[in-house]
C-alpha cells in the first residue's frame, strides 16, 4: 500500500527522521522499523529518500553550513532541530534538480516555525547566503 501524502508532509517526515539520527547511528532503515514498531508510523518513499541521502552527505552539507555561519559560530553552537532542517534544505537545493532552491528554503522555514522557537531568520540567512553562491 503507498503512503500518499504531499511534497511538505514527506519533507517534514525526512525532517523528522534526520533530526532522529543525528541522536542515533543505526541505519536509517532501523530508525524507520522503531517507529512503525513503537507508533505505527508510515514514511513517504521520499522522506526515506532525504534521510538515507542527507546521512550519506553529512559532512557535505556540514561544511556547508559551518563556511555560512557568522564569525565565532561552530556547527556545536546550532540546536539540533536547526541543524537537522539545515541539512535537509541543503540537500534538497544541491542535489534535487526538481526542487527549486526558494521552495527549498521557503519549506526549511516553515518547519522552523513549526519546530524551533524563533530560529526561522538564522535559518533563512544561512539558506539564503547558500543560494547566492
Amino acid at each position: 500500500m503507498e503512503n500518499k501524502i504531499s511534497r511538505y508532509k514527506a519533507r517534514e517526515q525526512g525532517f523528522l527522521l534526520i533530526f532522529e539520527s543525528i541522536f542515533n547511528s543505526d541505519p536509517i532503515e532501523d530508525i524507520i522499523d522503531g517507529a512503525f514498531e513503537s507508533r505505527e508510523l508510515v514514511f513517504d518513499d521520499y522522506a526515506v529518500k532525504l534521510a538515507r541521502n542527507v546521512r550519506a552527505e553529512s559532512e557535505y552539507l556540514d561544511s556547508l553550513i559551518e563556511s555560512h555561519l557568522k564569525k565565532g559560530w561552530t556547527l556545536k553552537r546550532i540546536s539540533k532541530t536547526s541543524l537537522a532542517i539545515l541539512r535537509l534544505a541543503i540537500y534538497e537545493m544541491k542535489f534535487e534538480e526538481n526542487i527549486p532552491e526558494s521552495v527549498a528554503i521557503n519549506e526549511a522555514v516553515e518547519l522552523a516555525k513549526k519546530y524551533t522557537v524563533d530560529e526561522s531568520k538564522f535559518i533563512n540567512g544561512v539558506l539564503g547566503a547558500i543560494s547566492r553562491e
